[in-house]
């Protein structure tokens, strides 16, 4: 785990963030019925690249696009393909932005069209228990603390909280420590410090909260089909509470 406290580094961290966010944002709207997953994932890269910065998922670990593109049953980590999204698809983007080396991550879900009712609440719920588990983040709380948040915010509606995946540390590297779960008793956990730059990342299944590792070594799908949401910002802990460096 690093702290990231060097002005420069700070400053090529929030221009990351601010590249991600914008990213994202104009990305959303090619989300419609008939585009393909190739399709957006060539669209961010052109937009990175325009941006003047890198990719941070091309390459690493030989991941060969710069998008993850997860839809429906697809959890996380989907390459994007030839695949069509549909009127009452779900889409998980996924995306990764590094600047002087300073990375950046943090992910949406895009409804297609309309969706069934059950389906737009996932969505929305698993998006706002992004935001009370970043509400605990300040210094000398813990990682348990944001863990729990998240955690409270969807115990009523019984969906399966992914355990197999986690958020993380981010910043220098794309994976740092500490392993941040959506799941966990507050009060517990690594003591939260300035310079802690943190990826925290809620993925809920519908049903279950069991998943399956593809055979590409990527895609993770719900074990029982059930579809899944995934939210995901870049935070940084401040002397007073936190940064989020991933939202416009």
């Amino acid at each position: 785990m690093s702290l990231v406290t060097k002005p420069k580094d700070l400053e090529a961290l929030k221009k990351s963030g601010r590249i991600l966010a914008q990213t994202l944002q104009a990305v959303a709207p090619l989300v419609v019925p008939g585009v393909t997953t190739l399709e957006l994932d060539k669209a961010v890269a052109k937009m990175i690249k325009q941006a003047k910065a890198k990719p941070a998922f091309l390459g690493y670990q030989g991941y060969p696009k710069v998008l993850c593109a997860s839809v429906n049953d697809e959890v996380v980590h989907t390459i994007p393909s030839d695949r069509v999204l549909k009127e009452g698809d779900i889409i998980g983007l996924d995306l990764g932005v590094s600047v002087d080396g300073m990375i950046t991550d943090a992910a949406i879900t895009v409804m297609v069209g309309k969706v069934k009712p059950e389906v737009q609440r996932l969505v929305e719920m698993t998006k706002i228990s992004l935001d009370k588990g970043i509400e605990m983040i300040r210094p000398d709380n813990r990682i348990g603390d944001i863990s729990h948040a998240i955690e409270q915010t969807l115990a009523p509606f019984g969906y399966g909280i992914v355990h197999a995946l986690v958020g993380h540390g981010v910043g220098y590297a794309l994976h740092e420590d500490p392993r941040i779960p959506n799941y966990g008793r507050a009060g517990t956990g690594l003591s939260l410090k300035p310079g802690m730059v943190l990826a925290v990342e809620p993925m809920i299944n519908l049903g279950e909260p069991d998943v399956l590792f593809g055979d590409d070594g990527w895609r993770v799908t719900t074990a029982d089909g059930s579809w899944s949401a995934h939210f995901e910002h870049t935070i940084l802990v401040t002397q007073n509470g936190h940064e989020v460096l991933t939202r416009i």
